[in-house]
C-alpha cells in the first residue's frame, strides 16, 4: 500500500485501479472515466489535508481521516475543506463518490456506481450499470442514463434527461422528480413521493402498463388510453395500458401533482 498527505496542489499517477472511492466536504469533484493512466489531479485543497491511499488491490481512496462513507450524510466538523479534484480511472471501474456541500460530476461509467450527498448538487453523465444516489437535500441530474438507477432524498430533486433504464426506483419526501424516458420492453418504473411533485414525458410510441396515484393532488395524463378512478376521500388512480404494455410504469404520491407528458411523433 501507499499513501499520499495533500497539502497543496498536486497531480499523482497510479498504477491500475480497480474500485475507486472519494470523500469530500466542500468544493468541485470530478470523475472521469478514461483510457489513460488513472490520475488525480487537485488544484485547490483546504484544512485539513486529504488523505491518498492506494491499496494493494487496487482500491483508491481519496478523503479525510475523520469522513467515513456511513457517516457522510450526518458529517459535521470545523475546518476549511474546500477542495477541487479531478480523477480519471477506468470506465469499468466500481465508484463511490461522496460530497457534504460539494458539487460532483461522474461521467462515462459502465460498472457500480455510488453517490452521496449532503446539499451537494450530482451530475451522472453518460453513466450506465447499477446507480445508487442517496441525499438529504443535494439535487441529482441524470444524463442518458441506461441500466439501474435506485434514487432516495429527502428534499433533493431528480432529474432525468433522455434516460433509458431497466429500472429506475425513486423516492423523496418533498423533492421533485422529472423524467423524459425511452422505456426498453423490459423497463420498470417506480416512483414515490409525499408532496414533491412528479412530471414525466414519454414516447408517443411507448408500450407500457402505466399506474399513477394520489390521495390529493392533480392526476394529468396525455395518453387518452388511460382511464380514471376517483372517490372522495380516497386514492384517485390513472391506469391503464398504452401500446403493447410490455414495460410498467408507477407513480405515486400524497399530495403532490403527477403529470404525464407525451413527447412528439416525428
Amino acid at each position: 500500500m501507499r499513501q499520499w498527505t495533500i497539502e497543496k496542489p498536486e497531480q499523482l499517477t497510479f498504477d491500475a485501479v480497480r474500485k475507486l472511492n472519494v470523500r469530500i466536504v466542500a468544493g468541485r469533484l470530478a470523475v472521469l472515466a478514461s483510457e489513460g493512466p488513472p490520475t488525480l489531479e487537485v488544484t485547490q485543497v483546504g484544512s485539513p489535508p486529504l488523505i491518498v491511499t492506494h491499496d494493494d488491490d487496487g482500491t483508491l481512496t481519496i478523503s479525510y481521516e475523520d469522513l467515513s462513507w456511513d457517516g457522510l450524510l450526518d458529517w459535521l466538523r470545523p475546518g476549511r475543506r474546500e477542495t477541487t479534484l479531478t480523477l480519471t480511472v477506468p470506465k469499468e471501474c466500481p465508484v463511490r463518490a461522496g460530497v457534504v456541500s460539494a458539487s460532483a460530476v461522474v461521467a462515462g461509467f459502465e460498472g457500480r456506481t455510488s453517490v452521496k450527498s449532503v446539499s451537494g448538487e450530482i451530475v451522472l453523465d453518460g453513466v450506465s450499470g447499477e446507480i445508487h444516489a442517496n441525499t438529504v437535500s443535494g439535487d441529482v441530474e441524470s444524463r442518458g442514463l441506461v441500466g439501474d438507477l435506485s434514487f432516495k432524498s429527502v428534499s433533493g430533486e431528480l432529474t432525468v434527461a433522455q434516460g433509458t433504464p431497466h429500472r429506475l426506483q425513486a423516492t423523496t419526501v418533498s423533492g421533485r422528480i422529472t423524467a423524459d424516458l425511452e422505456l426498453p420492453p423490459t423497463g420498470h418504473v417506480t416512483l414515490n413521493s409525499i408532496s414533491g411533485e412528479i412530471v414525466l414525458r414519454l414516447p408517443h410510441t411507448v408500450e407500457s402498463d402505466v399506474t399513477i396515484r394520489s390521495t390529493s393532488g392533480r392526476l394529468d395524463s396525455a395518453f387518452t388510453e388511460l382511464s380514471r378512478n376517483s372517490q372522495a376521500g380516497v386514492l384517485k388512480t390513472l391506469s391503464g395500458r398504452i401500446g403493447g404494455g410490455m414495460a410498467s410504469l408507477s407513480a405515486t404520491t400524497v399530495s403532490a401533482d403527477v403529470t404525464l407528458l407525451k413527447g412528439e411523433q416525428a
